[in-house]
């Protein structure tokens, strides 16, 4: 072997070792507190699970035990059979999905605007935008709900989605974002003859993508788990969600805790799957998102 390889080797390999993670006091101790954390979080969803699989008689018995005398789906077929548990899961995704959709195309549109548009009242306008965060959702319930009843809006996918698709955290997060686009780009479609409407739906929201996502996987993720809203806007059983359908079948049961487990799964599968498609998603938005406005 020549010396040159021999020196190319060595000095692969000690790049190799100073890549590797040194596994000092402090990074042990955040590793051990990370495990806790997620023993914490994970211990009560598997209590739940492992509770939808007992039988209904066993789930109160005492000593408390993980796994029952066997393991049967008689909680889920009830629960699915005591409700329309279908329904509600489409009207989720419609509800979830619509109010994505449309947050994420307003949201862009007026952070686009407050970002590249000079019009008066600007500055104020966007100060309102950011004072709306420090507004609780609660404090608006009953004025929207009168709206929603004058409009005719009850009991209707409108009126569960039309009050969610404000959000002026996104707004703020968006902003930020392009802020940090380069502004070479849009100068120079401009220069080609591109209006302003093309410049944004074929440069900025390609660009956004990262925030993009994770802003729509946070809207679906809240507006799924979304449950006063929907709950005082449908009285039909056939307009609710699946949070707002899941507490009347519960609600019917009484005390009877496998059921009741078994419907919290139900509800938080779709989440999970939303989660474990678009982690990588979620995580690349979120070092878009706190990068954007430096």
């Amino acid at each position: 072997m020549s010396l040159a390889a021999v020196r190319d080797r060595t000095v692969r390999s000690s790049r190799t070792e100073s890549r590797r993670p040194r596994w000092t006091t402090g990074r042990l101790s955040l590793l051990a507190m990370a495990l806790v954390l997620a023993a914490a979080w994970l211990l009560p969803l598997l209590w739940a699970v492992a509770t939808s699989l007992k039988p209904e008689g066993e789930t109160t018995r005492t000593p408390l035990e993980w796994i029952g005398s066997r393991i049967t789906f008689e909680a889920y077929a009830k629960v699915w059979e005591s409700g329309a548990l279908l329904r509600w899961t489409v009207n989720s995704l419609v509800v979830s999905g619509l109010t994505t959709l449309l947050t994420v195309g307003l949201c862009a549109m007026a952070a686009y605007g407050f970002t590249r548009t000079a019009f008066r009242g600007r500055k104020l306008l966007y100060g309102l935008v950011l004072a709306g965060i420090m507004v609780p959702p609660q404090v608006l319930i009953a004025p929207l709900f009168t709206q929603m009843v004058r409009m005719g809006l009850v009991d209707t996918y409108w009126g569960v989605i039309l009050p969610q698709v404000a959000v002026p955290a996104m707004v703020f997060i968006l902003v930020k974002f392009f802020e940090g686009v380069p502004r070479e780009l849009e100068e120079a479609a401009f220069v080609d003859g591109a209006g302003r409407w093309r410049v944004f739906w074929t440069i900025v929201m390609p660009l956004s993508r990262p925030v993009l996502a994770a802003v729509a996987i946070f809207t679906f993720i809240s507006t799924w788990n979304n449950f006063l809203w929907p709950f005082l806007v449908t009285t039909d059983p056939q307009a609710m969600t699946l949070p707002v359908g899941l507490v009347n079948v519960q609600s019917g049961f009484g005390v009877r805790y496998a059921q009741i487990m078994a419907s919290l799964v139900i509800a938080g599968l779709p989440l999970l799957l939303v989660f474990a498609l678009f982690q990588r998603q979620i995580v690349r938005g979120i070092a878009h998102t706190g990068l954007a406005g430096q």
